[in-house]
């Protein structure tokens, strides 16, 4: 099994095409793409981390007042998110995009 999963290993990292994928997906390595991954990645952390009870008191006040089922059910489940805080996940992820965008070739 294990020779099995070495000839994988080894036809996966000499295949030009699958190279050539991973180089498409990779964000540009300009301002925009690293600003692109500060926004996306970043910000939306530091408002949770900044604002986190006011946001929480508004996801509260809203998933009691809508008028439909729905709206309330995603106004807890937005006051459900953010009582868990600070997303670890979503950081690290970003943490290493900006490693894969502004490393060197």
């Amino acid at each position: 099994m294990k020779e099995k999963i070495k000839k994988i290993q080894k036809r996966i990292d000499s295949d030009p095409k699958l190279k050539e994928a991973v180089e498409k997906m990779k964000p540009k390595k300009n301002i925009w793409g690293i600003l692109g991954i500060v926004l996306f990645f970043f910000v939306p952390e530091l408002v949770t981390y900044i604002w986190q009870d006011e946001l929480i008191a508004w996801a509260h006040l809203h998933s009691l007042t809508e008028p439909l089922e729905l709206q309330r059910w995603t106004y807890k489940q937005l006051e459900a998110m953010l009582i868990s805080g600070v997303s670890w996940v979503n950081i690290t992820l970003g943490v290493g995009l900006l490693i894969w965008v502004l490393r060197s070739k």
